[in-house]
């Protein structure tokens, strides 16, 4: 589950990325977004949350992410790594 302010810009791009690279990791997952006002209530239908906002502190009880990598690529490597060993997990 991707989650931005109004989920429809940062995420969908972000959204977008992330699926790409799944796909090239030969990987299977299915990408949704959503906005943050719908997450607490949705967030217990996701095996991970990737967060635009990387200073939200909430517990959403799943594994969170930093999103912001999707958007600017510095640092997505080590990021779909990190998703990449909690998709397998």
């Amino acid at each position: 589950m991707v989650a931005c302010g109004s989920g429809v810009a940062s995420s969908e791009t972000a959204a977008y990325k992330l699926r790409n690279l799944l796909q090239d990791r030969k990987l299977q997952a299915e990408v949704r977004v959503v906005n943050f006002r719908s997450l607490k209530n949705l967030a217990s239908q996701a095996d991970i949350l990737v967060h635009i906002a990387p200073n939200d502190p909430t517990d959403y009880g799943v594994p969170t992410v930093n999103g912001v990598p999707f958007l600017t690529g510095m640092g997505l490597d080590p990021v779909m790594d990190e998703i990449e060993a909690l998709l397998k997990s």
